[in-house]
């Protein structure tokens, strides 16, 4: 079953994990997904693969970022009224302090939903919602089915 066949499917936490399951990187990062009250909560598990600085040990700033940027996607996806594979446009993103080598937590809002194109915010943490690590803004460009 390919990625575009998964995503019609109802998003729930299983189905979610199928669909990271089919985006390789994603599956390197080793993402899960997990839903509350038809919010989705996405978790980078805390592995030392992932350390760009030893000295803290810090979790490199491009897997921060590639970990939000998967989170939006997945996240536009489980929110459409029609799925499609979206594209990204751009992606602006924030760091406010170190991601220490511990699990490490996003939660997306789509904030707006167009015909061709939609912004999702992203906000990632590890032990404190209101501690962010990071925030990211994504575009992404919806194809025409």
């Amino acid at each position: 079953m390919t990625l575009s066949d998964l995503i019609h499917h109802e998003p729930d936490a299983q189905t979610l994990q199928r669909w990271i399951t089919k985006v390789p990187y994603a599956t390197y990062l080793g993402i899960k997904a997990e839903v509350h009250d038809n919010e989705i909560l996405f978790i980078l598990p805390e592995d030392k693969k992932l350390v760009g600085n030893p000295t803290l040990p810090a979790i490199h700033g491009g897997v921060v970022g590639a970990f939000m940027e998967q989170a939006a996607a997945f996240h536009l996806i489980a929110k459409m009224d029609n799925p499609v594979l979206p594209r990204i446009i751009d992606f602006s993103l924030d760091y406010l302090r170190p991601s220490r080598l511990r699990d490490t937590y996003a939660q997306c809002t789509l904030t707006r939903q167009g015909r061709f194109i939609a912004n999702v915010s992203v906000t990632a943490w590890q032990e404190q919602y209101d501690k962010p690590n990071a925030i990211a803004r994504a575009h992404f460009l919806i194809p025409e089915t």
